[in-house]
């Protein structure tokens, strides 16, 4: 009998807490901050930080910082609105780093 693999996840890269499933990658051609980025349609155990309107790559949006919630690291944001109209499918979702998350069950 085979053992049972829980789902594909990633962490927090500092403390191993669970923040996002595979199944809820959106796509993996986003830039973060810090580089390569992942857009999520749903995260979880994170906090999100107070909104702010910040000019990005595709222009302004409404953002707010998300953080792990054990250890309050910085993983990226969740678009809360996007001004232009072809920008309007990211709102509500995530954008985490891929330098600030690693994979787990993989």
């Amino acid at each position: 009998m085979a053992d049972f693999v829980g789902p594909r996840l990633y962490s927090c890269c500092n403390c191993r807490n669970h923040v996002a499933l595979h199944d809820d990658v959106i796509s993996k051609a986003f830039q973060g901050r810090n580089g390569r980025a992942f857009l999520f349609s749903h995260a979880m155990n994170i906090v999100v930080g107070p909104k702010e309107d910040r000019q990005l790559m595709t222009g302004l949006h409404t953002v707010a910082d998300v953080y792990c919630s054990d250890c309050r690291e910085v993983l990226g944001w969740k678009y809360e609105r996007a001004y232009e109209e072809t920008q309007k499918y990211k709102e509500g979702k995530f954008i985490l780093e891929k330098s600030k998350i690693v994979k787990e069950n993989w």
